[in-house]
């Protein structure tokens, strides 16, 4: 999977996102993941930037993080709190 949202990329228009295939959750450990890049010309440290993501997002159950390459990141979530509070915009 992660091969297939390495190929994701942006247009000026909004699109829906479909993955093909099933999510088997007890294999994966019942996780919540989102995709997300960064819009800047700067390259990425991806240690700075997931240690700055860490702390500010304090998640109850941790948060793994993936590069995905071309600036865009796989963040994987333990607990649908976490990924809540990323959605609702807080830090």
């Amino acid at each position: 999977m992660e091969k297939e949202f390495a190929k994701l990329t942006l247009d000026e228009e909004e699109t829906i996102l479909q993955v093909q295939g099933e999510l088997n959750l007890e294999k994966e450990g019942n996780s919540f993941r989102l995709v997300g890049c960064f819009l800047t010309a700067s390259v990425i440290h991806f240690p700075a930037m997931k240690s700055t993501i860490e702390n500010l997002w304090h998640p109850v159950r941790g948060v793994q993080i993936r590069d995905l390459g071309e600036k865009h990141f796989l963040f994987q979530f333990f607990h649908a709190m976490d990924m809540d509070r990323v959605l609702k915009g807080f830090p």
